[in-house]
């Protein structure tokens, strides 16, 4: 069901409330990268501004998380200095029925797999139309390569079957860099049947840093669907 831009942002901005209201005090909060998340990022703001919320730290996965951090004034810490990560509030490309995902259209997914792993409990938020049967239908997979690697890495990437293909950017020349100064190749899939020893066997490949397969890992997904022309949240 196709629904229009205001209601495509309601529908985000509801399921980041929803994620939000499942953060307690008190806590060390994964902060993903994404339009979904970023509402998110907004509510733990606004509640702690409020005093509903207290004692707070953040850590982002991408320098965009950081900025809208600080906007919202919401503490960070950094992965060197916290021995755990309580929750996490991140997006999806897509989401296969048994929450596994596919993470990296806006290029953070190395950072994003650091934290995400690391919290104790992961929410993805996304809106229904990332909801896939199978990994792989609507998305090509990211996949972080050093610069040099580039070449030798798809080669290899041909050889498991995928069609890879470097992201270039837009509004800019050339490629996009991630915020490890590396590039992304997309790789479109026929079907990707055993995302487990695919995540594996992309990130053994040399030259390649991480990939954007996520799986069982996620807790808990909260779905943002408009229906009757109204934005309600259901879980996964």
């Amino acid at each position: 069901m196709s629904m229009t831009n205001d209601l495509v942002v309601l529908a985000k901005q509801e399921v980041g409330k929803s994620a939000v209201a499942r953060i307690q005090s008190n806590s060390i909060v994964g902060l993903g990268t994404g339009s979904t998340t970023a509402y998110a990022i907004q509510y733990i703001g606004e509640r702690l501004k409020s005093g509903d919320l207290k004692n707070i730290v953040g850590v982002t996965t991408s320098f965009q998380g950081e900025v809208l951090a600080r906007k919202y004034n919401i503490p960070l810490t950094t992965l060197d200095v916290i021995d755990h990560i309580d929750i996490a509030i991140d997006g999806a490309d897509e989401v296969d029925p048994k929450k596994n995902l596919i993470k990296g259209g806006g290029a953070a997914h190395t950072q994003e797999k650091i934290v995400d792993s690391l919290a104790r409990f992961l929410i993805v938020v996304i809106d229904s139309n990332k909801l896939v049967d199978k990994l792989g239908s609507t998305c090509p997979l990211p996949v972080e390569v050093i610069p040099k690697a580039v070449t030798p890495v798809m080669r290899q990437l041909e050889q498991l079957g995928g069609k890879p293909e470097i992201r270039m950017g837009l509004r800019k020349a050339g490629p996009v860099i991630t915020d490890q100064g590396n590039l992304v190749i997309d790789v479109k899939f026929k079907e990707i049947n055993a995302p487990k020893t695919l995540e594996v066997t992309i990130n053994n490949i040399p030259g390649v840093l991480e990939n954007g397969l996520f799986v069982g890992i996620t807790d808990l997904v909260l779905v943002g669907e408009i229906i009757n022309g109204k934005p309600i949240v259901r879980e996964l």
